[in-house]
């Protein structure tokens, strides 16, 4: 392969869904990404102007977004020529392609970088001097092909309804991976070796919220997820019918793991808060509950 057929970086439009207690955007195959999410992480507590090193991969495909604030993408050829890139709405993303060398710079105050990546954390797999890469990429003859997930199967519902079963006692707070750095702390959920049994498919993410704005009203058949403020702060109450209970979250290393049949509904947004969502399943309109009266039948006389 000519090295120059490699694809360039492309800045993408995102699904951004209005709403007066607060805008939503998601990402999933097909949608923002042509590749299967295997690792998740966001860079935050980021001083104002500075640099996170810069670096490429041989495989990895990754989707930069802007959750809050904002930073700059530069992207450097072989030659040291740079392109920077501006990221400032959360619901435009960057695609990087392997073999591209990136950095992110010039944060605003409480910006929050989310990045997507097609591969699983794997050294071997990064690039980290760039005359390494500039040789390497000069030498390339072929792309590795990402390594892609096996598609899911089609959506059914369950033999069993986790309404019938599920319990708040089963939400609980999970304490995610902080490296902690002078340039920005980071924060990550890998699909090969994560704190909750399951696999992220899609991810989704709310701003623009009023103060005193309540969202995110329903249940779920089958979805998980893991709920993280990845700025600001916010409440989230969870019911299981019977019970009720009310987290805060206010820590982008600290989140809520939510399991299928849980009524939950967020509120108490303090100014600028994002929340971040990551999901098992991509979306299936008919997963939700969102009538809590017909919650409130699906778990009655739960055992």
């Amino acid at each position: 392969m000519n090295p120059l057929s490699i694809s360039l970086p492309e800045l993408v439009d995102l699904p951004r869904i209005l709403d007066r207690r607060g805008n939503l955007s998601f990402i999933q195959p097909a949608t923002g990404i042509d590749f299967e999410i295997a690792r998740v992480y966001w860079i935050y507590d980021v001083p104002g102007g500075a640099l996170r090193h810069g670096h490429a991969f041989h495989r990895a495909s990754e989707l930069i977004v802007a959750l809050s604030g904002s930073f700059d993408v530069v992207i450097t050829d072989t030659a040291g020529k740079e392109t920077t890139v501006h990221l400032n709405r959360s619901y435009l993303g960057l695609k990087i392609p392997p073999m591209t060398w990136r950095r992110i710079d010039n944060f605003s105050t409480n910006a929050v970088a989310m990045v997507l990546s097609s591969t699983p954390y794997d050294e071997s797999d990064y690039i980290r001097q760039f005359d390494s890469y500039a040789a390497q990429f000069a030498s390339l003859e072929a792309m590795p092909a990402p390594t892609l997930l096996p598609a899911p199967p089609p959506f059914t519902y369950p033999t069993v309804d986790p309404h019938a079963s599920s319990s708040v006692a089963d939400c609980r707070i999970i304490e995610l991976p902080r490296h902690i750095d002078p340039q920005g702390s980071l924060t990550v959920v890998d699909n090969a070796n994560n704190a909750v049994d399951f696999t992220t498919r899609r991810v989704f993410y709310l701003y623009d919220v009023p103060g005193d704005a309540e969202r995110g009203g329903h249940s779920h058949f089958r979805e998980q997820e893991i709920i993280v403020a990845a700025s600001g702060s916010f409440d989230v109450t969870v019911s299981d019918g019977d019970e009720t209970r009310r987290f805060t979250l206010n820590r982008p290393y600290r989140a809520l793991y939510v399991p299928a049949g849980i009524w939950r509904s967020l509120d108490n947004y303090s100014s600028g808060a994002s929340t971040l969502v990551l999901s098992n399943l991509l979306y299936e309109a008919d997963d939700y509950v969102r009538d809590y009266q017909i919650f409130k039948q699906l778990t009655a006389g739960k055992g």
